[in-house]
């Protein structure tokens, strides 16, 4: 379809760097505003109400995506979603290290990366050891990990799409969400600016396996995720005379400026960083999990669940119920959710003093 639309200054990678750029754009100051993340909605402070944005922009992404589906734009016939065998064990261990290390970081990365374009230097280191652990995991000295992991498969055949029809499961999945969502105590501008988040899901598989198809020029057919992403940006910015920018860097880049924008005009803008090395340490550890846990498991919380579940695949549906049971079950350790940093060097050997762990919303 690109050929169709006379654009003559872009090439389709090039489109598809600005189509990134706009949607992540959206998605940033949409995300800083209602403070979009699945930790809080599993484990955090304000879990009713940060749920009611995530199952809404849920809901909104899976009635999006099936009805382009529906009407033939796209078709996730040869996505590795839908990948006849199924690398049982790689995601679900993935997902257990990524719910787990979003609860150690207290956010997960879409969350960190709205975080630090707002000044939290927290969710910046967390970013840029997230992005190194990722790409170690998919090029580098970890990649035998997911190799080894992914060897151990479960054929699918013609069942790597959720079993039933399609239309069945969209209602089941939007209308639930839904219904949990009305019941948040959200107000209805917080639910429309959740539904937007969705809405950007069904864009980004529209805009990159539609409107910017071309079979002499293809580019990958993805929508909103931020862990392959972020590791490709970490490369481009090292490298960018020898790898070229895809739609993830434009995803990074835009959101990374709509979060920016949006704190400034908003006053939300905060100068945030550690305060101990205990602090630093757990903060590091939950970066490691989440950056090899999100590529092991096929996408994060936004790859996998929020662009993935509505594409009705076992795959990602896996990978987001891993992620659930590994966050809620590591918030359960003693000590986790309540989780607090040693004396400061200063005080008394007697003293008690200790600082709560910051949290990253």
């Amino acid at each position: 379809m690109f050929e169709q639309l006379g654009v003559e200054t872009l090439t389709v990678a090039q489109a598809a760097v600005v189509l990134g750029l706009v949607l992540g754009l959206a998605f940033g100051v949409l995300a800083e505003r209602t403070g979009f993340c699945l930790r809080r909605s599993l484990v955090g402070s304000d879990a009713r109400a940060a749920g009611g944005v995530w199952l809404t922009a849920l809901a909104v992404a899976v009635v999006g995506t099936q009805a382009a589906v529906a009407a033939g734009w796209i078709d996730f016939g040869g996505h590795r979603f839908m990948a006849t065998n199924l690398p049982v064990l790689a995601i679900v261990a993935g997902g257990l290290m990524f719910g787990a290390g979003m609860v150690l970081t207290r956010g997960c990365i879409s969350r960190l990366t709205v975080l630090g374009a707002g000044g939290n230097l927290r969710a910046v280191f967390v970013v840029l050891v997230f992005a190194v652990a990722a790409h170690a995991t998919l090029k580098g000295v970890l990649a035998p990990v997911r190799t080894t992991l992914g060897s151990v498969t479960l054929p699918l055949g013609d069942m790597a799409a959720l079993p039933g029809p399609a239309l069945l499961w969209t209602a089941l999945l939007a209308v639930g969400a839904l219904v949990v969502a009305l019941r948040s105590g959200n107000r209805a501008g917080m639910l429309v600016m959740a539904a937007l988040i969705g809405a950007l899901v069904p864009l980004g598989w529209i805009g990159t396996g539609f409107v910017l198809f071309d079979d002499f020029d293809p580019v990958p057919f993805e929508s909103l995720s931020f862990t392959a992403p972020w590791a490709d940006s970490l490369f481009f910015v090292i490298a960018s005379t020898a790898i070229p920018a895809g739609f993830g860097t434009g995803l990074v880049g835009g959101t990374l400026l709509g979060a920016l924008l949006a704190a400034l005009i908003f006053g939300s803008f905060r100068w945030q960083s550690f305060e101990s090395p205990a602090e630093t340490g757990r903060y590091a550890a939950g970066a490691v999990l989440m950056g090899m846990g999100g590529v092991l498991a096929g996408g994060c919380t936004v790859g996998a669940g929020l662009a993935g579940v509505p594409t009705l695949s076992v795959a990602a549906t896996l990978a987001l119920v891993s992620i659930v049971v590994g966050a809620l079950a590591v918030n359960a350790v003693p000590g986790v959710s309540r989780a607090r940093d040693l004396p400061s060097r200063g005080a008394g050997a007697g003293s008690s003093t200790t600082r709560p762990a910051q949290p990253a919303e």
